[in-house]
């Protein structure tokens, strides 16, 4: 492990670098990516995140010899993306699966059955059901943790932002969900909004974004046993001091719960992560 991406933020950041709002060309995302895996804080990067229909595109994009770690997002039906992910190409080391199992307001339980019956025949490869923090959540989170339990290698993933206030959930909203993870034993991803480090305001939209290093806090307050209202009020911080130093207190530990996020911008997480003290910036230490 670098000295300069300490422990807890190892692989904290997936490149998504192809989606909104970012939408880079597949091209530039591949030729990024290697840059990314290449430079200092390789450390932070984990894989490159893309659409299961792009899978087909990708050989071009890479030498004989290369190899390229991938997330794969769901954006056909759990059918196609069972045939897309046998059909792509050897060189993709598929590090995951991702994939939305109802809409909002959507009973989520006959597609998540779905997505686990797909992580059965997978056999082995991560698969993140994502969940609307909806009309059935808990049972949807109830029946993750039990297939987690009898061996599957499933987790949960939520949607922290969007194109409208409604995607944005609340800090005690989010709370309740992290908690609610850390009860069940069970993992999480994050999606969508988590632009900065800290809690703020956008001004172009007005929406306010939840801040990545919030939930870091959160999470290992909520693993370390606080309750709702103690994490919320870390997700709902804007100083940066209290969860900074919360982070810089377990840096050397093994991130609990919280997989990671995707993110159209690897620079700006790192920026923010470097402004803050919390990555070293380039030099060792």
């Amino acid at each position: 492990m670098s000295t300069q991406v300490p422990r807890l933020l190892a692989g904290l950041v997936d490149d998504a670098a192809v989606f909104p709002p970012g939408s880079a060309a597949l091209p530039d995302a591949v030729t990024a990516h290697r840059q990314h895996r290449a430079g200092w804080y390789a450390d932070l990067v984990g894989p490159l995140l893309l659409p299961a229909s792009t899978l087909p595109d990708l050989p071009d994009l890479l030498a004989p010899e290369a190899t390229l770690a991938v997330g794969v997002i769901g954006d056909v039906p759990v059918g196609r993306l069972e045939t897309a992910l046998a059909e792509a190409d050897a060189r993709l080391a598929v590090r995951q699966v991702e994939a939305p199992v109802a809409k909002r307001g959507e009973d989520p339980q006959p597609g998540l059955a779905d997505l686990v019956k797909l992580a059965e025949r997978l056999g082995g490869t991560t698969v993140y059901a994502e969940i609307p923090l909806t009309f059935g959540l808990m049972g949807a989170l109830d029946a993750l943790a039990e297939a987690r339990a009898g061996g599957l290698p499933v987790a949960a993933k939520f949607r922290t932002g969007g194109l409208a206030a409604e995607l944005f959930p609340t800090p005690v909203e989010l709370a309740a969900v992290i908690c609610a993870c850390r009860d069940r034993e069970l993992p999480f991803k994050l999606t969508a909004g988590l632009h900065h480090a800290i809690r703020h305001r956008d001004p172009e939209t007005g929406f306010t974004h939840h801040g990545f290093v919030n939930v870091l806090a959160a999470t290992l307050a909520a693993t370390g046993g606080a309750e709702v209202d103690g994490v919320a009020e870390l997700l709902a911080a804007t100083d940066p001091l209290r969860v900074v130093e919360l982070a810089r207190s377990h840096r050397e530990a093994e991130r609990p719960l919280w997989v990671g996020y995707g993110s159209c911008s690897i620079s700006e997480p790192l920026t923010d992560l470097i402004r803050l003290g919390l990555v070293n910036g380039g030099f060792d230490e």
